[in-house]
């Protein structure tokens, strides 16, 4: 334990002692700033967005930084290595309740998550999980919402079930070894379970809570203060490369394309699965702050235990760079040109 705390301190100590609070690697010296992302579908216009603009200008408009876990991103953005950054909604959340100067700019998705059960078991619905262990992400993740959201449809107490943290990666292996009774993380974890015959949907994210939401676009309030026309670019950037993915399926497969070979270290064929079976398993379009479904997502975490309630919309988001979604257009590229 006190060699991975060890690590964990070289880890952030690094980049701040080294680098400097913004960084200063040669991409921080050409203006550039790092964007921390997971490889997950909820975080794909990060690196969309990279190679998009390689393609069009010659070069990207940031540093996209690939981390394996939510701890490790969230303390990169902590120690200003990385000032921008996809986080958990509710994480970003209760770090401003936290006192950290963050702040939600864009969305990083909408729907894209799941519940999966292992495909020989009984169940169906969720009363069926009655005495079961069901595995989330992270406290702060919002599949650990959407499960006590589903509890109180089914009038379900929280105790009749018991909530398990793991890695995502990780929950794969744990349902096929029945070591857990259903998983739910962000894809495209959950759909390697069903591309291998194993795993069954108990219901998409899409169908028992339309335009869910897990991850967002997070920027230090001093990026907005000092960089405010970068933060911009960054923005509009990924909202138009959400644009792209939702323009065309063959845009959807070109980004599974680069994005698994170039960015996630992962095979094709499963960004491929989770952007297409079905087409609206995930959505990259409409990705604007609204009040109403941050508010859900207040309530839902004080009940959790995971929000105190301290603080509002207005404190942690700020939806003035997009202020007319219908107004972005997708990125003018025709894509990798393979059909």
């Amino acid at each position: 334990m006190w060699a991975l705390a060890w690590v964990a301190l070289i880890s952030v100590a690094h980049p701040v002692l080294n680098l400097g609070p913004w960084g200063g690697s040669a991409a921080a010296a050409e203006g550039k700033f790092r964007v921390g992302f997971l490889p997950v579908t909820c975080h794909l216009t990060c690196p969309v967005t990279d190679f998009i603009n390689k393609q069009l200008v010659g070069e990207g408009l940031f540093e996209p930084v690939r981390f394996s876990g939510w701890p490790e991103l969230k303390e990169a953005f902590l120690a200003g290595y990385t000032p921008a950054t996809f986080l958990l909604a509710p994480m970003a959340m209760a770090l401003r309740e936290q006192g950290v100067p963050i702040k939600i700019v864009y969305l990083g998705h909408r729907d894209g998550s799941a519940v999966m059960v292992h495909k020989d078991s009984g169940v169906y619905r969720m009363q069926d999980l009655r005495g079961k262990r069901v595995a989330v992400p992270n406290r702060y993740s919002n599949q650990r919402l959407l499960i006590f959201r589903a509890l109180n449809d089914a009038g379900m107490r929280a105790d009749e079930i018991e909530l398990v943290e793991m890695p995502p990666p990780d929950m794969p292996a744990a349902l096929y070894a029945r070591a857990v009774d259903a998983i739910s993380s962000g894809e495209p974890f959950m759909g390697q379970t069903e591309l291998d015959g194993y795993g069954r949907v108990l219901w998409l994210t899409k169908d028992v809570w339309p335009n869910f939401i897990s991850c967002v676009l997070a920027v230090h309030e001093d990026m907005i203060r000092n960089r405010r026309e970068v933060v911009q670019q960054l923005v509009d950037g990924i909202a138009k490369s959400g644009k792209w993915l939702d323009a065309s399926m063959d845009h959807r497969m070109d980004a599974a394309q680069f994005v698994a070979e170039k960015y996630y270290n992962q095979h094709p064929r499963l960004l491929e699965f989770v952007l297409s079976k079905p087409p609206d398993r995930v959505k990259y379009s409409n990705l604007s702050l609204l009040r109403p479904d941050f508010e859900e997502i207040e309530r839902l975490g004080v009940q959790a235990g995971i929000l105190q309630g301290k603080v509002r919309f207005d404190d942690y988001a700020d939806p003035s760079f997009v202020r007319d979604e219908g107004a972005i257009e997708p990125h003018a590229w025709p894509g990798l040109g393979r059909r």
